[in-house]
């Protein structure tokens, strides 16, 4: 089903394929934290970032090494020939002479399916630019699975819906179970309009406001982004929206006992530390669960289903 598949954006995928790599997760989970399998011993994971990560980066590593495979790293362009003008398509045929598969993270919007194009190695997108993030979606489906419930979903999501990949990623994966999505954020910075008219065609019953406190009491899942600094191409529209919203304990007030919070992370300020020793903060274990969820999207794509 999977062997030899490029993993470029959630839109690419059926509800059945998403539930197979989760119940794949699931089974290797065991083997993220206690125990290392050799599955994939042999194999080799090359990681080109042209953007700066912690958590993908190395919860695809630990995955690779969990399952018994080796990893190579392109973390610096400075350190590497793209620092001479080497163009990306060149960098992939390249590597992936050298790699069984290749995880890329790279600024510009679309360059993992045209690297996908030329390469005749799997390729995994890490993010492009403002685009797709799959794997990130797949972990924040597992966390939902593993810590809520997939079914009769009603998820906020809060915060930069504009430029956040992940946000763009986990709607469109949330259409396939039927979610009921709230969408929280200033109005600079809403959903892109192709975006909602899939989500409104698909028949998912969207929910906009600009305010946090409509959404906090209904929510079984609040999914909280920053505001992406980075994306804005003028600094002075960034400073108008930094800070919208933030959690805190006074936002619990008439929540769910239940509900819990997710952030795709880093976080700036979006979700005050004292919320951490909450039952409701899923956050950290979110982050771990990219171990698992990674350890199912390389052993599938290097054809080891068992």
């Amino acid at each position: 089903m999977f062997a030899k598949k490029h993993i470029i954006s959630m839109r690419d995928f059926s509800r059945a394929e998403i539930d197979h790599i989760l119940q794949r997760a699931e089974a290797l989970e065991t083997f993220a934290s206690e125990r290392s399998t050799d599955i994939l011993a042999g194999k080799i994971l090359a990681m080109l970032f042209y953007e700066p990560s912690t958590r993908t980066r190395l919860s695809f590593e630990t995955a690779m090494k969990r399952l018994g495979g080796e990893t190579i790293s392109m973390v610096s362009t400075e350190a590497s020939s793209a620092a001479k003008g080497e163009m990306l398509a060149d960098t992939i045929r390249v590597v992936g002479e050298y790699a069984d598969v290749i995880v890329l993270r790279h600024p510009k919007e679309g360059s993992t399916r045209m690297s996908a194009e030329m390469s005749d190695v799997p390729i995994i997108n890490a993010g492009d630019g403002a685009g797709h993030h799959p794997t990130q979606t797949l972990l924040d489906l597992y966390t939902i699975k593993r810590e809520s419930n997939l079914r009769n979903l009603n998820i906020a999501l809060i915060g930069d819906l504009k430029y956040g990949r992940t946000v763009h990623s986990l709607v469109y994966a949330l259409s396939l179970y039927g979610a009921k999505i709230s969408l929280v954020s200033p109005e600079q910075l809403c959903i892109p309009s192709d975006i909602k008219e899939d989500l409104t065609k698909s028949g998912i019953d969207v929910y906009e406001t600009t305010k946090l406190e409509d959404v906090m009491e209904d929510a079984d899942v609040v999914y909280v982004t920053r505001i992406q600094k980075e994306r804005f191409p003028d600094l002075s529209e960034y400073q108008k929206v930094a800070g919208s919203y933030r959690i805190s304990l006074k936002s619990l007030k008439n929540c769910k006992e239940d509900m819990i919070i997710m952030h795709p992370l880093p976080r700036v300020d979006e979700i005050d530390t004292e919320m951490d020793s909450t039952k409701h903060a899923k956050y950290f274990k979110q982050a771990f669960y990219g171990v698992p969820v990674r350890m199912a999207v390389l052993s599938l794509v290097l054809g080891c289903d068992v």
